[in-house]
Order: C-alpha cells, then sequence, then structure tokens
C-alpha cells in the first residue's frame, strides 16, 4: 500500500515557528524558454488539395500565398479521409481507430475504434503545450465527443477543456449554420442567443473570438506564449458565404469543372507541385462516384451548379481575409514573427452534393424526399439567388469535389489520394525555413510531434496517471530547414466506409470498397507513387508479390490499430446505441424560458416515430407569438399564434407546407401537432385543438437522422427559424401571454425504425464479410 503523505513532504525550504525564522520555497512552475512560439494550428473541413492559390486555384488567398513563399508548402501531406478521425490523430498523434474515433462523432456502436471520443489515456498536444507553460485556447469545430455528451447533462469528459485546452469558443457538431449556428459554445457551457445580428458569419465571429482570447493573454501576462487549435467550420456544407464574397466569383467558374481541373492541373505543375510526369486521371467513373462531363449538362444544370462553385469559393476567400485579420492583430502585438502557423484541410474535398448538388442539404445527404431529381433540380433551380445566404442549406455536386481534389481521384471518405492528400502550409518568420515545396510523405499523426520539438514543448509520458498507446507520429522538423530530407514516416494504413488503403515507401495498395459486396470481392489497386502520384496506372498484375505483401500490411495494421470490426454500411454501426441512451427518448415537458434544447436530445424523441406536441395555454385577445419550434431552414416543425390565429408549418428539408387552424377562442386550450411516421419515409401531420383535429396535411416528407437539426425551442423560434417569413416578419417571435408549457410525446415506431430490424440486418449483412 503507497503511503500517504505527510505534512511538509517535498518541501524545500526551511520552516521555523515563525515566518522570520523560516525558508520559503516555491514548486517549479513548467516555463517556456525565453524565445518559445506561439503555435496556431488552422484545419479547414473538406479543403481539397487544389483549393489554394498556392496550390493551383484560381480562388483569391492571398494571406495564405504569402506565407507560403516566405514559408514551407508541403506538397504530400496526408490525413485520414474523415474529419473526426483527421483531428483525433492531430490531437494526439495516434492512429485514430486507435484514439477511439474511427469514423464521424455520430454514432456509438460498441466497439473501441468507434468510441467516438478521445480514449481517457491519450495525451493531446494541447496537454502536451499547457503542461510545458504555453496558454492554450480551441476555436471552431471540436467534433470529438459523442453527440449524446453535446448537452447541458452530457459528460464533458471529451470535451475541449477537459482535453487540454483552457478555453474553447465553438461548436461540439460536425457542422453548422454559418449564418445562424445552430448550437455555440463557450468553454464548458452552451451559449443560447435568441437571434444574430444582421450581417453575422461564423468565420468572423471565430476570428473576433480567437483575436480576444490573444489580447486577453497579452494584457495578463507579458511573455506567456499561446498554442492556438483553430479548427474552421467553413467549407463544410452547408454552404454559406458573405454576399459580397460570392459576388465577387460570379461567373468565374462559369466554364465548368473539366475546364477548372485542367487548369489547376497545368498550375500545379508551373509550380512544381507534382511532377511533369504526372497524368490528370479520367473523371471518376467508380460506382457511386461518377461524374459527368461539364459539356454533357444543360445550361441550367451548369448555371446551378456553377453558382455553388461560387459560394464555396467566397467561403475559401473568407477564410484567408479572417487569417488576414489574425495575421494583422498578431503583427501589431509584435507577434506575428515569432508564431508558427499550420494551415491544412481535414480531408479531401466532399461527394456528399451527389451528382446534381442540392439547395437542401440534409434533404440530399439523407435521400428522404421523393422526385430528389427533375423536381429537386427545380426547386433547386429556382433559390439560385438565394444560394450561400441564410434560406439555402446547398452543397455542390461531386464535379467540383473532383475539381477541388486536383489531381487526385476521388473524394473525402475514400482512400485514394483524393480522400487524404491536401494542402498544407507551415509558416514561422523567425524560425529560419528554408522555403519551398517539400514533396516527403509526412501523415498528420506527425504534427504533434514536430510542433512541440520545434517550440520546445514537453510531451508527456502519461495522462493521469495512465501510460497510453505509444504515438505513431514522427517529426518532420528537419524538412523545415532542408529540402532533402527524408520522410519520417514509412508507413501508413487508411480505412474509412469500408474503403482500404496502405501506403509503405511509396507505394500504395487501395480499394475502392463498393456498398453491400463482399470485402474479399473489390479489386486492390498497386500503385508506384514515385511515377504515378496520381494513381492512374494500376500496376497490381506487375507486381503481384507486392500487392501481397501491402494488403497483408493493411490487416496486421488493421488489428493492431482496432479498425474491426469494418463497416458493411449495414447502418449498424450508426443505429447501434447503448441502453443508457433509452432515457433520452422518453416524454418531456418544457417551460418557456428553458434554454434551446440541445440537437441530439430532440432527435431522439422524435426520430423514427410518430409524435404529439402538446401546448397548454391560456390566451386572450392579443396574446401572440411561437409557442414552440423544432428545427432550421435545414428542416423543422413550428407551432405560433399570429393576428389571433393558430398556425404551425412543416419545413420538409426547404419544402414548406403550412397549416391554418383559425382563430382562437379566448380560454384554456391544448394544442396539439400530431405526426403520424408512415412508411416511404413519409408522415402526415395534423392540428387538434381540445381534441378536435382542424388541420391537416398528408403525405409530407419526414425528417430523418441528422434533421431538425436544430433543438427544441419552447415560446420562441431562436436562430435559424423553421418558417423564414414569419421569421422576417417577427423574428424570433417570443410568445407573449400565458404559455404553462409543452409537452413531447413519443408514439408507435415508424415501419422503418432500424433497431426493429437489428438482428435481420445482422443476419443478412453477414454474408458481405
Amino acid at each position: 500500500m503507497t503511503d500517504r503523505p505527510a505534512a511538509y513532504d517535498g518541501f524545500e525550504g526551511e520552516v521555523g515557528r515563525i515566518f522570520s525564522t523560516s525558508t520559503p520555497s516555491w514548486p517549479e512552475r513548467p516555463a517556456p524558454r525565453p524565445d518559445a512560439p506561439n503555435v496556431i494550428v488552422m484545419l479547414v473541413d473538406d479543403l481539397g488539395f487544389s483549393d489554394l492559390g498556392c496550390f493551383g486555384s484560381e480562388i483569391r488567398t492571398p494571406t495564405i500565398d504569402a506565407m507560403a513563399e516566405k514559408g514551407v508548402r508541403f506538397a504530400n501531406f496526408h490525413v485520414n479521409p474523415m474529419c473526426s478521425p483527421t483531428r483525433a490523430s492531430l490531437l494526439t498523434g495516434l492512429n485514430a481507430h486507435m484514439a477511439g474515433v474511427g469514423f464521424v462523432a455520430h454514432s456509438d456502436p460498441g466497439y473501441p475504434g468507434y468510441a467516438m471520443e478521445l480514449r481517457d489515456d491519450a495525451v493531446t498536444i494541447a496537454d502536451a503545450f499547457r503542461s510545458s507553460g504555453w496558454a492554450t485556447f480551441c476555436i471552431g469545430k471540436w467534433h470529438l465527443c459523442k453527440d449524446s455528451d453535446a448537452s447541458d447533462a452530457g459528460s464533458r469528459h471529451s470535451w475541449p477543456l477537459q482535453r487540454g485546452f483552457d478555453r474553447f469558443y465553438g461548436i461540439l457538431d460536425g457542422f453548422t449554420n454559418l449564418h445562424h449556428p445552430h448550437q455555440l459554445y463557450e468553454d464548458n457551457r452552451v451559449l443560447v442567443p435568441d437571434d444574430f445580428p444582421d450581417g453575422y458569419y461564423l468565420s468572423d465571429d471565430l476570428t473576433d473570438q480567437a483575436i480576444d482570447m490573444v489580447t486577453r493573454l497579452r494584457a495578463s501576462h507579458p511573455t506567456k506564449p499561446f498554442f492556438m487549435y483553430f479548427a474552421h467550420c467553413a467549407v463544410h456544407a452547408p454552404l454559406h458565404a458573405k454576399a459580397d464574397d460570392v459576388a465577387a466569383y460570379e461567373g468565374v467558374f462559369d466554364g465548368g469543372w473539366d475546364e477548372v481541373r485542367a487548369a489547376r492541373f497545368e498550375r500545379q505543375k508551373q509550380m512544381g507541385l507534382v511532377p511533369e510526369h504526372a497524368e490528370l486521371p479520367e473523371r471518376p467513373t467508380e460506382r457511386e462516384h461518377e461524374v459527368a462531363a461539364w459539356a454533357d449538362l444543360d445550361a441550367d444544370e451548369q448555371r446551378l451548379f456553377a453558382r455553388y462553385k461560387e459560394v464555396y469559393a467566397a467561403m475559401v476567400d473568407n477564410i484567408d481575409q479572417n487569417l488576414a485579420r489574425l495575421q494583422a492583430h498578431l503583427e501589431e502585438m509584435g507577434e506575428w514573427d515569432n508564431t508558427i502557423v499550420l494551415f491544412t484541410s481535414d480531408n479531401g474535398a466532399s461527394r456528399e452534393g451527389q451528382t446534381a448538388g442540392t439547395a437542401a442539404y440534409f434533404r440530399t445527404i439523407l435521400g428522404a424526399a421523393r422526385n430528389v431529381d427533375e423536381e429537386m433540380h427545380q426547386a433547386d433551380l429556382a433559390l439560385i439567388d438565394e444560394m450561400g445566404g441564410p434560406r439555402t442549406m446547398p452543397h455542390y455536386p461531386m464535379g467540383w469535389a473532383m475539381a477541388s481534389n486536383t489531381p487526385f481521384r476521388l473524394y473525402k471518405v475514400n482512400t485514394h489520394q483524393g480522400g487524404h492528400q491536401v494542402p498544407m502550409v507551415l509558416s514561422w518568420p523567425n524560425g529560419d525555413l528554408e522555403p519551398g515545396i517539400r514533396t516527403s510523405y509526412q501523415h498528420v499523426t506527425d504534427v504533434l510531434a514536430t510542433l512541440t520539438e520545434l517550440a520546445g514543448a514537453r510531451i508527456p509520458e502519461s495522462r493521469n496517471g495512465q501510460l497510453g498507446p505509444e504515438r505513431v507520429g514522427a517529426s518532420f522538423a528537419a524538412a523545415l530547414h532542408d529540402p532533402a530530407a527524408p520522410s519520417t514516416h514509412a508507413e501508413q494504413y487508411y480505412e474509412s466506409w469500408g474503403h482500404r488503403s496502405f501506403y509503405r515507401d511509396g507505394w500504395a495498395a487501395t480499394t475502392c470498397h463498393p456498398t453491400r459486396t463482399q470485402f474479399t470481392d473489390e479489386p486492390w489497386e498497386l500503385h508506384d507513387l514515385t511515377a504515378d502520384p496520381t494513381q492512374v496506372n494500376d500496376v497490381a498484375d506487375l507486381h503481384p508479390e507486392r500487392l501481397i505483401e501491402l494488403v497483408a500490411a493493411w490487416e496486421e495494421a488493421a488489428w493492431a490499430n482496432q479498425v474491426f470490426p469494418l463497416d458493411e454500411r449495414s447502418m449498424l454501426k450508426e443505429t447501434t446505441r447503448p441502453d443508457t441512451e433509452l432515457p433520452l427518448e422518453r416524454a418531456i415537458t418544457l417551460r418557456p424560458g428553458t434554454p434551446s434544447l440541445e440537437r441530439y436530445r430532440s432527435y431522439k424523441i422524435v426520430q423514427y416515430k410518430s409524435f404529439t406536441v402538446r401546448a397548454r395555454l391560456d390566451w386572450r385577445a392579443g396574446d401572440e407569438g411561437v409557442l414552440f419550434a423544432h428545427g432550421d431552414q435545414g428542416g423543422g416543425y413550428s407551432m405560433w399564434i399570429e393576428d389571433g390565429r393558430l398556425q404551425a408549418a412543416w419545413n420538409g428539408y426547404g419544402d414548406m407546407t403550412m397549416l391554418d387552424a383559425g382563430d382562437v377562442a379566448a380560454g384554456t386550450h391544448e394544442f396539439d401537432l400530431d405526426v403520424e411516421a408512415l412508411a416511404g419515409s413519409r408522415c402526415n401531420v395534423w392540428i387538434s385543438v381540445d381534441g378536435t383535429e382542424v388541420a391537416r396535411a398528408d403525405d409530407l416528407p419526414v425528417l430523418m437522422a441528422m434533421a431538425p437539426f436544430q433543438g427544441i425551442d419552447v415560446g420562441i423560434d431562436r436562430r435559424s427559424p423553421v418558417c423564414w417569413d414569419l421569421h422576417e416578419r417577427r423574428g424570433p417571435f417570443a410568445y407573449r401571454g400565458t404559455l404553462h408549457e409543452v409537452t413531447w410525446i413519443p408514439g408507435a415506431a415508424s415501419p422503418e425504425e432500424p433497431t426493429q430490424f437489428a438482428e435481420i440486418l445482422r443476419q443478412h449483412y453477414m454474408k458481405y464479410e
């Protein structure tokens, strides 16, 4: 048994009976070296390899380009093919599955590689810097805790402040509305603004917060350096941008993705980012990843698709503008020259807009609405002038993801190079760097070791007394001063949605796994990345022994890093949840003044089931306002009284259905909104007043999975509204009158509720092992 400490144990001074006869001593606090740099890691969401000017783009990024000119561009830098896994590896130096985050943090299937939170014994880069005497700031997107924990009742053990950061401002979720963020957090608390000021834009706000944190630090201490992890929510869908920024790109992309891609490829060759012998791959033809020739699209498609890219370009441009603001502030403080900035992306550009893009992101990624082809295309076209603004939730088609990832194949999620080879710029004016381009292979797991070495920070051996797995990353600091320095990362496995790849010493074995096929059926490609960096020429037949070696190495690495079980796309990974979540599905009664209920708790009450929302109130003439609202412009439902009439809205991914229940009589009432879940992802909705049905709408699109994305409000419709027309007239429209309570009553399961088919799915999909 370990002895407990006695009085004065470890004290190195002398203690007399009084202070005058005693000698003080203070425990040593960690102190960075006198010239220790500040460190900023700026991570952009879903930015493709070629989307910066210094990587071949026509998008204006002068701030990043100037950093690249004086710093170092890494042309062979790799991340994981999805966002949460990359963040886990960046922060811990571990492979993502070993860190516990092998997929995006929107599931909890019950396996170590898919815990969807950072493992308890993993030391983070923030732990390293804070324990070495740096202030530590986290800005933007976290996405490294279970969605069931992102509430006031959730465990905060995998929130930023519990993982090494002193301050946090941003979102815990995977994405948000950049004009009206659905749920902002500051440090360990939820922020609940009723609305945002005109012209609000999240990327601007995040930069304001970063500047404020640095300003407060320097006012409080003259020299203490800081580590800042600034994870932008842009340029992830929904594509939201400021109107002036969008207008600056009008017409720039009218030539289409084939023309843009070819032009970027030529610029990349001229810059030396890709070798002269590299070939530009053909447009993707892989199943579920196909891209049409731009010339084969009709005029309306071309006009709409170009608009999507204009909005995306404006988002990238705005990030550069905000980096310029942060740089200017640090220059004014005299801090910029001794600040290391590592700028990169979390994965390749996204294919989530599918073949035709969308004005309604949730509708497209879920496939939850009928007629998602021509009818929805026309609906999207009618909104072309609104694209980028707060009324739409757009995403671009896969063709633009192809162009963004020039010169590589495929997209985010895939384990071909387009999914994980991303731009990276490292700047440090005082760092005596040798400017230029580096082509040595490095991986995001190397970032922790590199930045701590450069700054002189010490990496703790354990966390809370627990010794974690050995980090796999290695410092590439030598490459910053020596262009000929070799790679420090000899091999790396990749896995995402069953797609797999293994890299070793310039060779890669890769497979693109079609859904609902056996894992033994798909062919593995083999590429010599020195001779064929864009994976055009499959040489598996020429080097069968090497292919066998790399496939076997992938298998060994997968078992060693808790990658198994693989995702056979049965949806078991997404729908299997622990029994501890069952209380979240119970009926709930909320009263006016309750802060917005967090997205996941709100979701559990209504998803895949029929339900009733019951508002109980005393009404008299003149009382009006929103009774309840659940959702936002991406999808949701709400009920309100305006000018004495009871009304409701069902926002089916932007397709609005209004229900008018007529005039309200004075007195005590129960107003119900009933939703009956049907087969085919449809539902019937009706309003009842004191038990009598008074208004009805049938065969509406059911709201599924990520929608409604904004949580429940009672007595107000905060932030992004369910009904935009009402918001324009009345704003959040807080209820004025006596609203006693609103109760959500879950009903029968939908015919398509997935857990009731879990065993059937399990038996059916076993054949795909």
